[in-house]
């Protein structure tokens, strides 16, 4: 089975996030990169389900070419093959953009399953794999923990409250895999090496047929309009226990209506 995996690169965890005060967007020029951890996990479920059934994992990726070095850490993993859509016209996409552009780059390819994070570690939108399964017609299965594929059907394991839900669709379809679904593998030496010589395929929006009015800041319909700091937080109040704490604390709880 062919297997397409969205995963994003972000900065790194040792990175402190900055916003760009002009741009209001997140600055991610001139720090280091690395693969998302909940994309190292979508690209774990797809490896898994490969070696399992035979077939071929195919990365795919928008970013700056700072992003590379995530790009070459899926495929150390051993990732077949990558497509980086790297374009200064995609800057600043909204969440729509960035699918549409996703969505573009996967139709180039052959696949029976996309396989996505639930949503990534750095602006945590949530949203980006639902879009991406409307603009391909396909099924989307959310929030999985356990994937399995059998005789042209996926069946994914979804959390609730009250334990899992079983969820079944036919191939093709889209799976966004939860934080925790697996321990993503850690690459060897052998597929290091091997990373370097797997091919990256670059587009721009123009190679995938999206015009400037479509995606970049120009085709988003999201805005920022105004960023800032979180207000202070208020001190608590401090309940000192003289006989009567229980009874100050309940009088505190009925007074904001807890109780």
């Amino acid at each position: 089975m062919n297997v397409v995996v969205c995963g994003k690169v972000i900065p790194a965890s040792t990175v402190i996030i900055e916003i760009d005060s002009s741009s209001k967007r997140m600055q991610r020029k001139g720090v280091p990169h690395e693969l998302d951890p909940a994309a190292a996990s979508a690209v774990e479920e797809g490896l898994r389900l490969t070696e399992k059934h035979g077939g071929a994992v195919v990365l795919v990726t928008m970013g700056t070419s700072d992003a590379t070095i995530g790009i070459r850490n899926a495929l150390a993993m051993g990732v077949t093959s990558a497509v980086h859509i790297l374009d200064d016209a995609v800057a600043g996409s909204d969440t729509l953009g960035t699918a549409k552009l996703l969505a573009a780059a996967i139709k180039k390819l052959e696949y029976d399953l996309v396989i996505c994070a639930t949503e990534s570690s750095d602006s945590y939108s949530g949203i980006v794999h639902g879009q991406i399964a409307q603009l391909l017609g396909l099924p989307a299965l959310t929030f999985a923990k356990e994937v399995a594929v059998e005789g042209g059907k996926i069946t994914i394991k979804r959390q609730s409250e009250t334990g899992f839900d079983l969820v079944e669709s036919s191939l093709p379809a889209l799976v966004a895999c939860s934080s925790g679904i697996n321990e993503p593998r850690y690459p060897q030496l052998k597929g290091i090496m091997a990373a370097k010589k797997k091919e990256i395929k670059v587009y721009t929006a123009a190679d995938l047929g999206l015009s400037p009015d479509q995606v970049g800041e120009k085709g988003a319909r999201e805005k920022v309009l105004s960023i800032g700091r979180p207000p202070k937080r208020q001190a608590g109040k401090a309940v000192v226990d003289e006989g009567e704490g229980g009874k100050q604390i309940a009088d505190f709880l009925a007074e904001i209506k807890v109780i």
